[in-house]
Formats: C-alpha cells, structure tokens, sequence
C-alpha cells in the first residue's frame, strides 16, 4: 500500500462530499433525527433506555453502508475507477483512501449521534461517554467497509439495496435488538456469535449498562475491527475496475 495515494484517494472522496448538501446530511443529521425520533415514541417509558444502545449502533452502520456501496459504485460506473488504475493507484490503496475518508465522517457522525442521544435525548450512560463514541465509531466504520466489499458485487444501486436482505437484515435480527442473544435458539445464538454486529451491540450495551466493562467492550471492539480489517482485504480482491 502507498500511503500518499490513499491519503490523496481520501482527499478526493471528502472533497466530493462537501460539494453534496443531500450526502452530508444523510451522513451527520439523519441518524441522531432517527434515533431522537425513537426515544420520542418511547417517551414516559424505560424503553429507550434499552432499545438505545442498538439504535447508535444500527443506524449509523445501515447509513455509511448504503452511502459508501452506492458511491464506490458510481465511480465505476462513471469510469473514474478504470482511470486511476492507469495511474499508481492499486485498489487497496483505493479502497484504505475510500475507508480513511468515510471513516472521518463517521467520527463526526458518532460524535454527534452520540452527543444527541445521551445529552438530548436523555440517553443513561453508566460506563464512559468516550467509550461509547468509540464503538459507535467503530461500527459506522463496519458499515463503510461491509459496503466497500458489496459494492464490488454490484452493477446498479438498485442492487445495492438488494444486498441489504442478505447482509444487513440478518445481523439486525440476530444482533440481540429485538430478543437477547442469550435467549436465541442455540443454533442462531452460535450464528450470531459469526456476525460482527452482534459484537458491536453487545459492546454498546457494555457500555451503557455498565462502568466496570472496558475491558470487555475492547476485546468486542478488536473483533469487529479484525471484520473491518478483512472486509478491506476482501473488496481489494473482488473489486473490478469497471461496471459494463
């Protein structure tokens, strides 16, 4: 990998995003409208206090997908892709810039989810508030790499949403939203332990629930890391240069 390109790629990618009024703000605003809109249903209730936790990390990981699979799509869609490959520019040293530069707004995303949640929304924090910035964070970024690897498998955006039954939708049900892990059948429950979403609402109820859970809620954070890690790996080995 060279570093120079795939910060140059990252450049590139934040520029074109700053010029997109409509991305910045599906990538900053709508999370935190979401997540305030469901502790408003949940008003009067100790439910959000429960469902919260999931929600700072769903959102955010469902946004930066969509986002991050449709544009690398569109860049070889458009032939971008096939004309920095004439250049230097290897696709790991594409897909690390693409990943350095979503994963810069999605600091700023979990900040600001974050920040709404617990300051706005009333959100219960028993553990660190900088530890639950940090996990949100690294799942937004497990968002953008999931989409960077689908995206290679995809000719149109319409594709793209078809990739969310297969991808997304599964870990949702399985995460421990709607029933808690410990409660799945066996054979589910083990299926879940496989998906890093999982991991990532495990760690963000650690975080929530607990003061005394930093080292558990790492060691939950290095797995969902390792997935991003391949994730990367995998896209740089699938992604073609261009979409007929």
């Amino acid at each position: 990998m060279n570093p120079r390109l795939a910060l140059a790629t990252a450049a590139r990618v934040l520029n074109q995003v700053r010029h997109d009024p409509r991305t910045v703000a599906l990538l900053l605003v709508v999370p935190s409208l979401l997540i305030g809109l469901m502790a408003w249903i949940f008003t009067n209730t100790k439910t959000f206090d429960i469902v919260g936790p999931a929600l700072l990390g769903l959102f955010p990981f469902i946004v930066m997908f969509l986002i991050t699979s449709i544009t690398t799509l569109r860049e070889r869609r458009s032939g971008t892709l096939e004309r920095l490959m004439t250049m230097p520019l290897g696709k790991f040293d594409f897909l690390v810039g693409y990943t350095l530069a979503f994963g810069l707004l999605a600091i700023l995303q979990s900040l600001i989810a974050v920040a709404y949640a617990v300051w706005v929304c009333g959100l219960a924090v028993s553990g660190s508030a900088w530890l639950l910035i940090l996990v949100a964070l690294v799942n937004a970024i497990l968002g953008t790499t999931l989409g960077l690897f689908a995206s290679a498998f995809a000719t149109t955006e319409f594709q793209v949403i078809q990739f969310m039954p297969a991808l997304v939708f599964p870990q949702i049900l399985l995460g421990g939203i709607f029933v808690p892990r410990a409660q799945m059948p066996d054979v589910l429950r083990s299926i879940s332990d496989w998906l890093p979403l999982s991991h990532s609402i495990d760690a963000l109820q650690k975080v929530i629930s607990r003061s005394d859970a930093s080292g558990e809620v790492l060691r939950e954070l290095g797995i969902v890391a390792l997935w991003a890690v391949g994730l990367v790996v995998l896209g740089s080995i699938t992604l073609r240069r261009r979409t007929p």
